[in-house]
Parts: C-alpha cells; sequence; structure tokens
C-alpha cells in the first residue's frame, strides 16, 4: 500500500500557481505517494454552479452549503494521509495551509513536510524559515522544510522508507 500525501497549498487560485502545482504533484508521484488533491476533491461542477448563481440570498445559502462541504472534504482528506506536504510560499503562509498543518498535527501520526522555494524573509528572526509556529508545528510532527525541488525528492524518499513495500 502506497503512503498517502495530502498536497496542502494556495496554487489552486492562479493559473500560474496551477501550473507548477502539476510539477508538484507529479514529483510526489513519482516519489511513490498517492496523493489527496483538496483542489480536486469537490467536483468543479457543483462549485461552478454555485458560482453561477445571481447575487442574493440563495447564493448565500449554497455558499454556505458549499463551503461546509470542501472544508470537510479537505479534513476527511487529510484524516485518510499519511503526511502532509505543506507549501509555504508567499509572504506569510497561506491562512488554509496553516489550518490544514495544525489539523494534521492535531492527529499525530502525520508528518509535515513544508516546501519553500520562495527566497523572502518570513520567520521572526533569522532561525525561522516561515513563521515560528508554524515551523515548530511542522518540526514536532517529525517533519522538515525543504527548499528546493531536489531537497523534497530527497525528503519524500526518506519519509517513505517507513512504509512497506508493495
Amino acid at each position: 500500500m502506497k503512503p498517502i500525501a495530502y498536497v496542502a497549498s494556495p496554487f489552486g487560485f492562479s493559473e500560474a500557481g496551477r501550473l507548477f502545482y502539476e510539477v508538484l504533484k507529479e514529483l510526489i508521484a513519482e516519489a511513490g505517494f498517492e496523493i489527496r488533491d483538496p483542489w480536486t476533491l469537490t467536483p468543479k461542477e457543483q462549485i461552478d454552479s454555485v458560482q453561477e448563481l445571481p447575487y442574493g440570498q440563495e447564493k448565500k445559502e449554497a455558499c454556505k452549503q458549499m463551503n461546509r462541504t470542501i472544508g470537510e472534504n479537505n479534513l476527511s482528506a487529510i484524516d485518510e494521509s499519511n503526511f502532509i506536504i505543506a507549501v509555504l510560499d508567499g509572504t506569510d503562509v497561506d491562512s488554509g495551509v496553516a489550518v490544514e498543518i495544525g489539523y494534521g498535527l492535531g492527529r499525530k501520526e502525520i508528518t509535515i513536510i513544508g516546501y519553500r522555494n520562495d527566497f523572502r524573509v518570513s520567520g521572526e528572526n533569522e532561525e525561522t524559515t516561515v513563521n515560528l509556529q508554524v515551523e515548530h508545528c511542522i518540526n514536532i510532527s517529525g517533519g522538515e522544510i525543504v527548499t528546493d525541488l531536489e531537497s523534497l525528492k530527497i525528503a519524500l524518499a526518506k519519509y517513505k522508507k517507513r512504509f512497506p513495500k508493495n
């Protein structure tokens, strides 16, 4: 059985992000992980049908239900996962990614690998790569933060060794 990796990222919000996200998912799959992709857990048609509604109470209610569905789908996918690969790029870690890290840490058996290729300073001091609480959660999960795709490949190979071969 392949280990399962939930990929937490803000990359679904832009065309450029989606293009790189495909590269990232391919690398994770090639490393031998089954992927839980939060950007595909809720059918696009379902989301589009809500977004196409005219502004008003019906749309507000539909959005409320859709938000609940998306949130539950994502948490269920984390529950099924052995790892979280968390993209930490940006001036600050995306708030949704930070929640997914915290939720995963609360599960105890999930290891979190952070990926930050953004060279901008984001931590509180020279000893942190990102927000110190986010970094601490990653570290106590037994994971680490990597800063390039080659280091991510190495980390994935190291963590995959925890799982028996199929």
